[in-house]
């Protein structure tokens, strides 16, 4: 059985005491994912960012808030774990300054400079060992397939799950598993425990089971 690390949900990225950036990720794929997992015996962390739901009880949870604190958190755990499931949504942008005091109303337009925030999933994969795995996410309005096989590449992804904007917040999902070459592993469509239980078994057979 494996050690599996989970990011799941959303990060926030604030523009003052009170406001922030941040976008509709609810958690469930996340949640399901741990779910199947445990299901097959692993075991698992979750790196959450703030949701609203309940994980597992049999899982360890690590909350965290802002993309930085996510990274961090996963660049300390999974060298103690033998794969990742990137299914959280890190806000990809954050203000260059960050406002000590609330921005108030001045009746004018208001303009943020906004910076790339760090790519969790690359970073992590630059000190992958041998035998450690990671399965990342997709999610793109357009372009999705060429999108996610270039994302999987990027990333150094052993699998990429693409997926589109329907997922955000939803009870469904219909994803494509992709391998590194760029061929269709499978289409999994329905609830996020149906999907997450046909990821988990896709990673059995394309990963685990060839290590």
């Amino acid at each position: 059985m494996a050690r599996i690390l989970i990011t799941s949900g959303p990060t926030r990225q604030f523009l003052d005491p009170v406001r922030y950036l941040t976008n509709a990720s609810s958690g469930r794929m996340g949640c399901a994912l741990a779910e199947a997992a445990l299901a097959r015996g692993h075991e698992v962390v979750i790196l959450s960012g703030p949701v609203g739901l309940d994980y597992p009880e049999a899982a360890s949870i690590v909350p965290v808030l802002t993309t930085d604190e996510m990274l961090a958190a996963a660049q300390e755990c999974f060298p103690s774990c033998d794969g990742m499931i990137a299914a959280a949504a890190p806000c990809d942008y954050r203000p260059r300054k960050v406002q000590t005091a609330k921005i108030s109303k001045s009746g004018e337009p208001l303009q943020l400079e906004l910076v790339e925030t760090s790519d969790i999933v690359a970073t992590v994969a630059e000190n992958k060992r041998p035998g450690q795995w990671i399965v990342g996410f997709a999610l793109e309005s357009e372009d999705q397939r060429f999108r996610a096989i270039v994302k999987m590449q990027k990333k150094c992804c052993d699998m990429m799950v693409s997926n589109g904007p329907s997922a955000i917040d939803s009870n469904n999902n219909s994803v494509e598993l992709l391998r590194t070459d760029g061929e269709t592993i499978a289409f999994a469509e329905g609830s996020k425990s149906q999907v997450a239980a046909r990821i988990l078994s896709a990673i059995q057979t394309e990963i685990l089971a060839k290590s």
